[in-house]
Protein backbone atom coordinates (compact mmCIF):
# COMPACT_ATOMS: atom_id res chain seq x y z
CA UNK A 1 0.00 0.00 0.00
CA UNK A 2 1.38 3.33 -0.63
CA UNK A 3 2.22 6.15 2.18
CA UNK A 4 0.19 8.59 3.08
CA UNK A 5 1.57 12.09 1.77
CA UNK A 6 1.31 15.20 3.88
CA UNK A 7 2.07 18.28 1.91
CA UNK A 8 4.07 21.46 3.53
CA UNK A 9 6.02 23.90 2.21
CA UNK A 10 9.29 26.40 3.37
CA UNK A 11 6.68 29.20 2.63
CA UNK A 12 4.56 28.83 5.83
CA UNK A 13 7.90 30.40 7.51
CA UNK A 14 7.66 33.03 5.42
CA UNK A 15 4.30 34.59 6.40
CA UNK A 16 5.91 37.19 8.92
CA UNK A 17 3.40 38.38 11.62
CA UNK A 18 5.85 39.77 14.00
CA UNK A 19 4.53 39.07 17.61
CA UNK A 20 1.40 37.35 16.42
CA UNK A 21 0.38 33.98 18.19
CA UNK A 22 -0.25 32.58 14.39
CA UNK A 23 3.51 32.81 14.04
CA UNK A 24 5.81 30.68 11.96
CA UNK A 25 7.21 29.34 15.46
CA UNK A 26 3.94 26.60 14.66
CA UNK A 27 5.09 25.19 11.36
CA UNK A 28 8.49 25.06 12.88
CA UNK A 29 7.23 23.12 16.07
CA UNK A 30 5.38 20.67 14.38
CA UNK A 31 7.79 19.92 11.51
CA UNK A 32 10.44 19.02 14.27
CA UNK A 33 8.16 16.75 16.10
CA UNK A 34 6.89 14.87 12.96
CA UNK A 35 10.58 14.52 11.82
CA UNK A 36 11.48 13.12 15.52
CA UNK A 37 8.52 10.71 14.60
CA UNK A 38 9.51 9.43 10.77
CA UNK A 39 6.80 11.82 9.78
CA UNK A 40 4.51 9.60 11.29
CA UNK A 41 4.56 7.05 8.48
CA UNK A 42 3.67 9.74 6.15
CA UNK A 43 5.80 10.66 3.33
CA UNK A 44 6.56 14.28 3.56
CA UNK A 45 6.14 16.19 0.07
CA UNK A 46 6.39 19.86 -0.88
CA UNK A 47 2.96 21.61 -1.75
CA UNK A 48 2.16 23.00 -4.93
CA UNK A 49 1.11 26.87 -4.90
CA UNK A 50 -2.98 27.38 -5.65
CA UNK A 51 -3.41 28.06 -9.23
CA UNK A 52 -6.34 31.24 -9.57
CA UNK A 53 -8.59 28.61 -10.86
CA UNK A 54 -8.33 27.25 -7.94
CA UNK A 55 -8.99 29.49 -6.03
CA UNK A 56 -11.50 30.98 -7.79
CA UNK A 57 -13.94 28.15 -7.18
CA UNK A 58 -14.02 30.02 -3.98
CA UNK A 59 -13.21 33.53 -3.76
CA UNK A 60 -13.97 36.16 -6.66
CA UNK A 61 -10.70 37.01 -8.72
CA UNK A 62 -11.10 40.79 -7.58
CA UNK A 63 -10.70 39.94 -4.02
CA UNK A 64 -8.16 37.04 -4.96
CA UNK A 65 -6.46 39.76 -6.62
CA UNK A 66 -6.56 42.36 -3.75
CA UNK A 67 -4.88 40.43 -1.28
CA UNK A 68 -2.13 39.45 -3.86
CA UNK A 69 -1.66 43.47 -4.41
CA UNK A 70 -2.11 44.03 -0.85
CA UNK A 71 0.93 41.59 0.00
CA UNK A 72 3.05 43.16 -2.92
CA UNK A 73 3.08 46.29 -1.13
CA UNK A 74 4.63 44.97 2.20
CA UNK A 75 1.77 43.98 3.50
CA UNK A 76 0.24 44.99 7.06
CA UNK A 77 -3.07 45.00 9.11
CA UNK A 78 -5.76 43.45 6.85
CA UNK A 79 -7.86 43.88 9.92
CA UNK A 80 -7.53 44.05 13.68
CA UNK A 81 -6.48 40.28 13.88
CA UNK A 82 -5.25 39.34 10.37
CA UNK A 83 -1.57 40.40 9.33
CA UNK A 84 -0.08 39.57 6.04
CA UNK A 85 3.56 40.64 5.14
CA UNK A 86 5.37 40.06 1.27
CA UNK A 87 5.77 36.50 2.18
CA UNK A 88 2.20 36.05 3.03
CA UNK A 89 1.21 35.31 -0.90
CA UNK A 90 3.43 32.47 -1.17
CA UNK A 91 1.95 31.15 2.10
CA UNK A 92 -1.43 30.79 1.23
CA UNK A 93 -0.96 30.23 -1.91
CA UNK A 94 0.74 26.75 -0.94
CA UNK A 95 -1.94 26.30 1.92
CA UNK A 96 -4.61 26.20 -0.62
CA UNK A 97 -2.40 24.45 -3.05
CA UNK A 98 -1.61 21.31 -0.22
CA UNK A 99 -5.22 20.80 0.25
CA UNK A 100 -5.87 20.75 -3.12
CA UNK A 101 -3.08 18.10 -3.80
CA UNK A 102 -3.83 16.49 -0.90
CA UNK A 103 -7.23 15.88 -2.05
CA UNK A 104 -5.71 15.11 -5.95
CA UNK A 105 -3.58 12.44 -3.76
CA UNK A 106 -6.55 10.68 -2.00
CA UNK A 107 -8.08 9.80 -5.14
CA UNK A 108 -5.04 8.49 -6.49
CA UNK A 109 -4.81 6.30 -4.59
CA UNK A 110 -1.42 7.69 -1.94
CA UNK A 111 -2.80 5.94 0.68
CA UNK A 112 -6.10 6.16 2.36
CA UNK A 113 -5.44 9.63 4.75
CA UNK A 114 -3.42 12.88 3.36
CA UNK A 115 -2.89 15.76 5.30
CA UNK A 116 -2.02 19.71 4.71
CA UNK A 117 -0.03 20.83 7.27
CA UNK A 118 0.63 24.78 6.12
CA UNK A 119 -0.17 28.61 7.58
CA UNK A 120 -2.13 31.15 7.50
CA UNK A 121 -5.21 28.83 8.60
CA UNK A 122 -7.85 29.25 5.93
CA UNK A 123 -12.17 28.67 7.86
CA UNK A 124 -12.45 32.10 8.93
CA UNK A 125 -11.85 33.44 5.55
CA UNK A 126 -15.01 34.44 3.82
CA UNK A 127 -15.35 34.24 -0.23
CA UNK A 128 -14.55 38.07 -0.43
CA UNK A 129 -13.16 38.59 3.22
CA UNK A 130 -9.69 38.11 5.24
CA UNK A 131 -10.55 37.66 8.54
CA UNK A 132 -9.50 35.38 12.03
CA UNK A 133 -5.74 35.08 10.75
CA UNK A 134 -7.27 33.46 7.39
CA UNK A 135 -6.71 34.57 3.76
CA UNK A 136 -7.97 31.91 1.66
CA UNK A 137 -10.24 28.84 2.56
CA UNK A 138 -8.44 26.23 1.87
CA UNK A 139 -10.27 23.68 3.16
CA UNK A 140 -13.31 24.91 0.95
CA UNK A 141 -10.30 24.93 -1.96
CA UNK A 142 -10.11 21.19 -1.52
CA UNK A 143 -13.86 20.26 -1.31
CA UNK A 144 -14.58 22.42 -4.27
CA UNK A 145 -11.28 20.48 -5.84
CA UNK A 146 -12.87 17.42 -4.74
CA UNK A 147 -16.15 18.05 -6.55
CA UNK A 148 -15.08 19.94 -9.22
CA UNK A 149 -12.30 17.97 -10.53
CA UNK A 150 -13.10 14.70 -9.39
CA UNK A 151 -16.63 13.95 -9.35
CA UNK A 152 -17.33 13.56 -5.79
CA UNK A 153 -20.95 14.07 -4.99
CA UNK A 154 -20.56 14.62 -1.25
CA UNK A 155 -17.95 15.82 1.14
CA UNK A 156 -17.73 16.22 4.75
CA UNK A 157 -16.15 19.12 6.23
CA UNK A 158 -15.71 18.09 10.26
CA UNK A 159 -14.39 21.22 11.86
CA UNK A 160 -12.82 20.91 15.19
CA UNK A 161 -11.10 24.10 15.46
CA UNK A 162 -12.17 25.98 18.76
CA UNK A 163 -13.23 28.84 16.91
CA UNK A 164 -16.42 28.25 14.39
CA UNK A 165 -15.05 27.91 10.70
CA UNK A 166 -17.23 30.76 9.48
CA UNK A 167 -16.17 31.60 6.29
CA UNK A 168 -16.38 27.30 5.37
CA UNK A 169 -20.29 27.78 7.15
CA UNK A 170 -20.88 30.63 4.51
CA UNK A 171 -19.17 29.29 1.67
CA UNK A 172 -21.56 26.17 1.62
CA UNK A 173 -24.43 27.27 3.59
CA UNK A 174 -26.72 27.01 0.32
CA UNK A 175 -24.92 23.63 -1.20
CA UNK A 176 -26.05 20.05 -0.19
CA UNK A 177 -23.00 18.59 -1.83
CA UNK A 178 -21.08 19.67 1.52
CA UNK A 179 -22.46 18.79 5.25
CA UNK A 180 -20.65 21.33 7.16
CA UNK A 181 -19.92 20.24 10.75
CA UNK A 182 -18.75 22.10 13.24
CA UNK A 183 -17.90 21.86 17.11
CA UNK A 184 -16.55 25.21 18.66
CA UNK A 185 -16.59 27.10 21.79
CA UNK A 186 -19.50 29.76 22.58
CA UNK A 187 -19.15 32.78 23.20
CA UNK A 188 -15.95 32.82 21.19
CA UNK A 189 -14.42 34.54 18.38
CA UNK A 190 -16.24 35.14 15.65
CA UNK A 191 -19.50 35.00 17.70
CA UNK A 192 -20.65 32.83 14.31
CA UNK A 193 -22.29 29.47 14.65
CA UNK A 194 -25.04 29.14 16.56
CA UNK A 195 -27.12 25.65 16.90
CA UNK A 196 -30.03 27.67 14.84
CA UNK A 197 -27.70 27.87 11.96
CA UNK A 198 -28.58 25.02 9.69
CA UNK A 199 -28.01 26.06 6.33
CA UNK A 200 -29.94 27.95 3.81
CA UNK A 201 -31.80 27.02 0.51
CA UNK A 202 -31.15 23.79 -0.78
CA UNK A 203 -28.38 23.41 1.75
CA UNK A 204 -31.27 23.35 4.68
CA UNK A 205 -29.57 20.22 7.22
CA UNK A 206 -26.41 20.33 5.52
CA UNK A 207 -24.54 23.15 8.09
CA UNK A 208 -24.60 21.32 11.59
CA UNK A 209 -23.79 23.81 14.11
CA UNK A 210 -22.32 22.10 17.84
CA UNK A 211 -21.70 25.16 19.96
CA UNK A 212 -20.33 23.86 23.65
CA UNK A 213 -19.45 26.28 26.58
CA UNK A 214 -16.03 26.94 27.85
CA UNK A 215 -14.32 24.48 29.75
CA UNK A 216 -15.25 21.62 27.63
CA UNK A 217 -13.54 18.84 27.34
CA UNK A 218 -12.21 15.35 25.97
CA UNK A 219 -15.73 14.36 27.39
CA UNK A 220 -17.70 16.62 25.48
CA UNK A 221 -15.54 16.68 21.78
CA UNK A 222 -15.15 13.25 21.91
CA UNK A 223 -18.76 12.70 22.54
CA UNK A 224 -19.84 14.99 19.68
CA UNK A 225 -17.49 13.49 16.79
CA UNK A 226 -18.46 10.09 17.93
CA UNK A 227 -22.72 10.33 18.51
CA UNK A 228 -23.66 13.06 16.95
CA UNK A 229 -20.94 13.69 13.80
CA UNK A 230 -20.32 9.81 13.06
CA UNK A 231 -23.91 8.65 12.87
CA UNK A 232 -24.98 12.03 10.27
CA UNK A 233 -22.44 11.30 8.38
CA UNK A 234 -23.10 7.28 8.06
CA UNK A 235 -26.44 8.21 6.89
CA UNK A 236 -25.13 11.14 4.39
CA UNK A 237 -22.78 8.87 2.88
CA UNK A 238 -19.92 11.10 1.55
CA UNK A 239 -16.94 10.45 -0.65
CA UNK A 240 -14.52 12.45 0.94
CA UNK A 241 -13.73 13.39 4.85
CA UNK A 242 -12.27 16.46 5.38
CA UNK A 243 -11.14 17.21 8.93
CA UNK A 244 -10.45 21.36 9.43
CA UNK A 245 -8.01 20.10 12.61
CA UNK A 246 -7.69 23.12 14.79
CA UNK A 247 -6.05 22.56 18.30
CA UNK A 248 -6.51 25.29 20.00
CA UNK A 249 -9.65 23.55 21.65
CA UNK A 250 -6.50 22.23 24.04
CA UNK A 251 -6.41 22.87 27.59
CA UNK A 252 -2.93 24.35 27.18
CA UNK A 253 -3.88 26.59 24.54
CA UNK A 254 -4.31 30.62 25.33
CA UNK A 255 -6.43 31.84 23.00
CA UNK A 256 -9.50 29.43 24.55
CA UNK A 257 -11.15 27.69 27.11
CA UNK A 258 -11.75 24.60 26.58
CA UNK A 259 -9.81 21.62 27.97
CA UNK A 260 -9.39 19.31 25.29
CA UNK A 261 -6.32 16.38 25.59
CA UNK A 262 -3.50 15.25 23.44
CA UNK A 263 -5.64 12.01 23.83
CA UNK A 264 -8.70 13.34 23.01
CA UNK A 265 -7.49 14.61 19.63
CA UNK A 266 -6.42 11.57 19.22
CA UNK A 267 -9.54 10.25 20.21
CA UNK A 268 -11.64 12.23 17.40
CA UNK A 269 -8.99 11.52 15.00
CA UNK A 270 -9.33 7.36 15.81
CA UNK A 271 -13.34 7.83 15.28
CA UNK A 272 -13.00 9.91 11.85
CA UNK A 273 -10.78 7.32 10.60
CA UNK A 274 -12.80 4.03 11.73
CA UNK A 275 -15.38 5.90 10.14
CA UNK A 276 -13.51 6.67 7.01
CA UNK A 277 -12.76 2.80 6.64
CA UNK A 278 -16.38 1.73 7.39
CA UNK A 279 -17.73 3.95 4.29
CA UNK A 280 -14.54 3.13 2.27
CA UNK A 281 -13.60 6.89 1.42
CA UNK A 282 -10.21 8.73 1.75
CA UNK A 283 -9.85 11.10 4.85
CA UNK A 284 -7.82 14.25 4.82
CA UNK A 285 -6.41 16.16 7.48
CA UNK A 286 -6.32 20.24 6.91
CA UNK A 287 -4.43 22.64 9.66
CA UNK A 288 -6.12 25.15 11.31
CA UNK A 289 -5.49 27.27 14.86
CA UNK A 290 -3.56 25.94 17.52
CA UNK A 291 -1.37 28.14 19.53
CA UNK A 292 0.58 26.59 22.42
CA UNK A 293 3.47 25.08 21.18
CA UNK A 294 4.37 22.37 22.48
CA UNK A 295 0.52 20.66 22.92
CA UNK A 296 0.17 21.88 18.99
CA UNK A 297 3.19 19.89 17.95
CA UNK A 298 2.02 16.88 20.22
CA UNK A 299 -1.71 16.93 19.08
CA UNK A 300 -0.56 16.67 15.34
CA UNK A 301 1.63 13.90 15.71
CA UNK A 302 -0.94 12.35 18.08
CA UNK A 303 -3.56 13.22 15.15
CA UNK A 304 -1.49 11.84 12.03
CA UNK A 305 -0.32 8.70 13.81
CA UNK A 306 -3.66 7.61 14.72
CA UNK A 307 -4.97 8.49 11.35
CA UNK A 308 -2.15 6.35 9.68
CA UNK A 309 -3.03 3.48 12.17
CA UNK A 310 -5.83 0.57 13.31
CA UNK A 311 -6.35 1.77 16.83
CA UNK A 312 -9.57 1.33 18.06
CA UNK A 313 -11.24 4.50 19.38
CA UNK A 314 -11.79 4.42 23.20
CA UNK A 315 -15.52 3.83 24.45
CA UNK A 316 -17.05 7.14 24.51
CA UNK A 317 -19.83 8.09 26.99
CA UNK A 318 -22.95 9.76 25.49
CA UNK A 319 -22.50 13.44 27.13
CA UNK A 320 -25.86 15.55 27.46
CA UNK A 321 -24.51 17.70 24.87
CA UNK A 322 -24.76 14.94 22.19
CA UNK A 323 -28.28 13.72 23.52
CA UNK A 324 -29.26 17.64 23.31
CA UNK A 325 -27.84 18.12 19.62
CA UNK A 326 -29.40 14.64 18.23
CA UNK A 327 -32.58 15.85 19.98
CA UNK A 328 -32.78 19.21 17.78
CA UNK A 329 -31.52 18.11 14.39
CA UNK A 330 -34.11 14.97 14.95
CA UNK A 331 -36.89 18.30 14.90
Amino acid sequence: MASPVAFHHPSSLEHDTGGHPEQPARIAAIVRALEAEDWAGFASRESPAATRELLHAVHPPAYVDSIEAFCAAGGGHLDLDTVVSEGSWSAALHAAGGAAAMVDALVAGEGAVGASLHRPPGHHAEPERAMGFCLFNSVAVAARRARDAHGIARVLILDWDVHHGNGTNDVFHADPGVLFCSIHESPLYPGTGPASDVGSGAGTGYTVNLPVPGGSGDDVFCSLVEHVVAPLTERYEPGLILVSAGFDAHAEDPLAGCTVTDDGFAAMAATTRVLAGELGVPLGIVLEGGYALPALARSVVATLRTVNGDAAPPDVARHPLADAANERLAR
